[in-house]
């Protein structure tokens, strides 16, 4: 039965939930906004299948060194809706022309981050893009091993440790998987950016904050990496029903920043057990930083992909891709993008802004948890109170 006493072995890849013959598993939202695995003892024959696929108990390891490319699709306009190079709509197309079926992350109707699944090539434009949010999983898991079991190619993206956690639950190989993951600087909770969203929404409908709203009827369109001012200060842009559009630097931007400054981040992202030496994917992407020094010849901004193949028919495959590709060295790419090997270390404020963010604004507890001066005044207050 599986048993969380220490919320950093859990990376919410809903794995255990999702293996359970007798859904006796629910995964509920802690007071952070991040989902874990709640079991019933009444429905629960302590069968352990639960335990057996958790990515976090029964980490993989991986000794091969990967084949790195900078990659870039030929097709310019999908490269500007993607948030690199464009190589995963390269990939995915692949496997739609075999009858495949692609699992991607995308944005439902109140704009929470979930993942789902196309047949199609225009369902690929919902998975395009970064989604800087923990994705729900939902029933991907079984619905993945549906198609699988029909004889259909899958494509199914995600992060690492939710890669881990679908060969986990699918406890046999299958020759008609791929798989691709990204590198993953960690998950900001889904709380986090609902709230952000709220306060959002009601600047620009000039609504009081804290009102009951919905925001399906709200919002557009967002985009985490928009490249309306370039690939590399991109920007955060969201735009409202209304006619109103917020793009906002990355720099800038108090949602990206809390990320970025490892705020908040779900706990097990500060102790990630699948980095690059546990990696389960056949490919992973993300950005090619350091390009512009590398290989100035290929960068106009518009954005690069690093890819790592990490065995021989990903290699395969991507060398029959509609895209430039040039072969890297691993090291030169790691060390402009650490992510690739190296978990993030938990911010000293962490606490404090979750804290906060029960008690305050979304704005008001990141700036609170950033600005010293700030921070200081508050703990003399709640200091004084004591």
């Amino acid at each position: 039965m599986i048993k969380i006493t220490d919320k950093s072995q859990c990376c919410g890849c809903e794995a255990c939930r999702s293996v359970c013959s007798k859904n006796c598993i629910s995964m509920k939202a802690d007071k952070e906004g991040f989902v874990y695995p709640h079991v019933d003892l009444s429905r629960c024959i302590n069968c352990k299948l639960c335990e057996k696929v958790c990515p976090v108990l029964h980490p993989a390891s991986s000794t091969k060194v990967p084949s790195v490319y900078a990659g870039i699709n030929n097709d310019t306009d999908i490269r500007l809706q993607s948030s690199s190079g464009g190589i995963f709509t390269l990939i995915a197309e692949h496997i739609l022309r075999k009858n495949g079926v692609v699992f991607g992350v995308c944005f439902d109707v109140q704009w929470n981050v979930v993942h789902h699944y196309t047949e199609t090539k225009e369902g690929l434009s919902r998975f395009r893009g970064s989604k800087y949010v923990q994705s729900h999983i939902g029933d991907s898991f079984q619905q993945a091993k549906r198609f699988l079991d029909e004889g259909r190619k899958v494509l199914f993206s995600g992060t690492p440790c939710q890669i881990v956690g679908l060969k986990n639950f699918l406890r046999k190989p299958y020759q008609n998987l791929f798989t691709v993951d990204v590198v993953c600087h960690g998950v900001p909770s889904p709380k986090v950016w609902q709230k952000y969203l709220h306060e959002s929404v009601c600047n620009a409908y000039h609504i009081r904050r804290g009102s009951s709203l919905s925001l399906a009827d709200k919002i557009k369109n967002i985009s985490f990496r928009s490249k309306e001012k370039g690939w590399k200060t991109y920007c955060v842009k969201i735009e409202y029903q209304n006619g109103k559009k917020d793009s906002i630097f990355a720099a800038k931007n108090t949602y990206i920043q809390a990320f970025l400054s490892d705020l908040s981040l779900r706990p097990s992202c500060y102790a990630c057990s699948a980095k690059l030496h546990h990696v389960q994917s056949d490919i992973t992407l993300a950005d090619f930083w350091g390009i512009e020094r590398l290989h100035p010849e290929i960068d106009d901004d518009k954005g690069c992909g690093l890819i790592l193949a990490h065995n021989d028919c990903a290699l395969s495959l991507l060398k029959s891709l509609n895209c430039q590709l040039q072969e890297q060295k691993l090291d030169e790419a790691m060390a402009f993008n650490p992510s690739i090997i190296y978990p993030v270390k938990k911010s000293v404020n962490r606490n404090f802004f979750y804290m906060m963010l029960d008690k305050t604004s979304f704005a008001f507890s990141y700036k609170a948890s950033t600005s010293s001066a700030l921070l200081m005044r508050i703990i003399r207050k709640i200091y004084r109170k004591l």
